[in-house]
């Protein structure tokens, strides 16, 4: 069992949940997340060059987390560090580990990136 820190402890006493924390619990339990990470597997970069990339599903989330909320790359990292909902929905304790890179760098350094209204600049394994 994982332990709590004192930011969850504190975050559990509250007395009302934001529709952002109810609609981030929704998703949690409705989205088939390992259905949709296998789904990625075959075209996610495999770090064999640039840098070791992160785990799919939490990069997942962190895009999930920009389509729903309108944010920019570095307005998802500023508000996963601001919002306690988003880094519970993200998994990340900052005790252990930060926020990831942008979405846009990870892609663009492993060659994948995708530019809206062309055709993709990669191409599938």
């Amino acid at each position: 069992m994982k332990q709590e820190s004192f930011s969850d402890m504190e975050y559990g006493c509250r007395k009302k949940k934001t529709k952002r924390e109810e609609f981030l619990e929704i998703t949690e339990e409705i989205i088939p997340w390992e259905e949709w990470v296998s789904l990625i597997v075959p075209y996610y970069p495999n770090g064999k060059r640039g840098r070791p990339p992160m785990g799919i599903e939490r990069m997942l989330r962190m895009y999930l987390l920009q389509c729903w909320f309108n944010l920019s790359d570095e307005g998802v990292e500023d508000t996963i560090y601001d919002s306690y909902a988003m880094r519970k929905f993200m998994g990340i304790n900052f005790l252990e580990q930060d926020v990831p890179d942008a979405i846009n760098r990870c892609l663009e350094g492993a060659g994948r990136m995708m530019r809206g209204g062309t055709e993709p600049s990669w191409t599938p394994r």
